[in-house]
């Protein structure tokens, strides 16, 4: 289900589906993570609303990366969704990059009594004839540099404005799926099986793309980026490789280097900053493992403890390794009650989201299945107090 639809829907639907006369939010209804997320990173630059306590022993907050419209904030804060990353700016440095138009942003999710916590630059999980900045992950000079300088200025410009993240990918073979399987009741499951693809001798636009090859591509471009990050003190999130496949097979050509636990843990000790770290999907972290209930928790404390988990994308499925499908967080392979006890214990201070979710008939856009996402995870941060 593409989560960019959800909202659209949702603003249509919220009579009927969602109830959704928005109540504009009290100063009291913000949670207050930030003593937290002090001892977790180094001091932001981000002037966000005031997070006053509400009493909660939970370290983390509920979050959306759905759309930062007005409409859809509205319905947001009425769900005590009360922290954000936007969605998409500009694809180039242009207007929507400058340190105005991102003050005026985040003022204006601020009106909501919403924090903006986080925006994507334009590295996002595209394959690379669809990206807007391929050059980086294709290693054309001297095109990747000027790319790389506008996420440098980028980076810059959210500081500036008192953005404190930014999300991001090193995409090539973008999110791999084979369709639509059936899942629970009468809804469709997005899904992935490595073997009944067709697909994987069908070279991409970046032709063979060798595990080394791709690690010079990613060294090229941290080397340049989480110096400026690390001195402009903004978090660098970034998103593993969805789905990680087999080695030495690869697919379509190409080595996911960020497919597997074992990468991204070398991923985050390339350039060590305090402010260079992961967008954790745990759906597509999952999606790396033989037995994701058992593994994933041994996963979460590793990057946890290390303090390499700026962003959290908390969705569930059911499979594993080469063969799984994506499910709501309560119907796949993963207890999501004990992960979040995963992330508790290692004082993870930032936002679970929702990600992808099933589709299912008469949900228009998704909106119900989202709703209800979301009050799963503000009921298990609940569940922690």
């Amino acid at each position: 289900m593409d989560r960019r639809r959800f909202f659209q829907s949702t603003i249509q639907t919220t009579g009927a589906a969602l109830g959704a006369q928005a109540l504009a939010p009290t100063a009291a209804q913000a949670q207050n993570p930030a003593a937290l997320a002090a001892s977790y990173a180094p001091p932001q630059p981000a002037a966000a609303p005031a997070r006053k306590p509400t009493g909660t022993k939970a370290t983390m907050v509920a979050g959306t990366q759905h759309s930062h419209q007005d409409e859809v904030l509205s319905v947001m804060s009425s769900f005590g969704i009360n922290h954000i990353c936007s969605t998409d700016l500009g694809t180039q440095l242009d207007a929507s990059w400058s340190v105005d138009s991102l003050s005026k942003l985040r003022e204006r999710v601020e009106k909501h009594g919403i924090a903006l916590d986080m925006v994507p630059i334009p590295l996002p999980s595209a394959v690379i004839a669809k990206a807007p900045m391929s050059a980086i992950m294709m290693g054309k000079d001297p095109e990747r540099d000027k790319q790389i300088e506008m996420c440098q200025q980028m980076i810059r410009n959210c500081a500036k404005a008192g953005i404190p993240a930014i999300k991001y990918n090193m995409s090539i073979l973008g999110v791999v799926r084979i369709g639509r399987t059936p899942g629970r009741g009468e809804s469709t499951y997005s899904t992935w099986n490595y073997e009944k693809a067709t697909d994987k001798d069908q070279m991409t636009e970046a032709g063979p793309v060798s595990a080394d090859a791709y690690w010079e591509r990613i060294e090229y471009f941290l080397s340049r980026v989480v110096p400026v990050a690390t001195e402009e003190k903004v978090r660098m999130a970034c998103h593993p490789h969805d789905p990680g496949m087999p080695e030495p097979q690869g697919y379509r050509g190409v080595h996911t280097v960020l497919g597997s636990p074992a990468g991204l843990k070398k991923f985050v000790s390339m350039h060590e900053s305090p402010y260079h770290g992961l967008n954790f999907c745990q759906g597509t972290v999952s999606e790396m493992l033989k037995d994701p209930n058992k593994e994933i928790h041994d996963v979460i404390r590793y990057f946890g403890s290390r303090k390499k988990i700026f962003n959290v994308h908390f969705r569930n499925i059911r499979g594993g390794f080469g063969d799984f499908q994506e499910t709501l967080p309560d119907a796949g392979s993963v207890n999501m009650i004990e992960a979040i006890k995963t992330y508790q214990s290692v004082g993870y201070p930032f936002m679970l989201m929702p990600d992808h979710v099933p589709q299912i008939p008469g949900d228009k856009g998704g909106a119900l299945a989202f709703a209800f996402s979301f009050g799963y995870i503000q009921a298990l941060i609940q569940m922690l107090g």
